[in-house]
């Protein structure tokens, strides 16, 4: 699925597959609860849904919301372990983007 963009007044080095993951991964990830739960996710490798839900303080059915929507979008992946389920990042290039965006100036 490949779109086709206008010619950019400044070359920044994109391709469209890099500009098309990059949005993928940006428009997946655009709450915050998610881009804490992906800082968490990045610093252990893996957690359950209460030791998330813990360190976030979030509730439980919220956090299992965001969880099942970025595991549908292939962003994270998950174990099941009895009664517990832990989540781990499936896709390492969403630490990229945000460390990118952390050092952005303006933020």
């Amino acid at each position: 699925m490949s779109t086709s963009f206008p010619a950019p007044l400044v070359d920044m080095g994109l391709s469209i597959e890099k500009m098309e993951k990059v949005a993928f991964i940006l428009k997946t990830t655009a709450h915050p609860t998610r881009i804490a739960i992906v800082q968490l996710l990045a610093a252990q490798e893996s957690q359950s849904v209460t030791e998330i839900s813990d360190k976030l303080n979030v509730e439980q059915s919220l956090l299992s919301h965001h969880l099942a929507g970025m595991k549908l979008k292939g962003i994270l992946s998950s174990t099941r372990e009895g009664k517990n389920i832990y989540y781990s990042l499936k896709m390492r290039e969403v630490i990229d983007v945000i460390q990118c965006l952390a050092g952005c100036t303006f933020l």
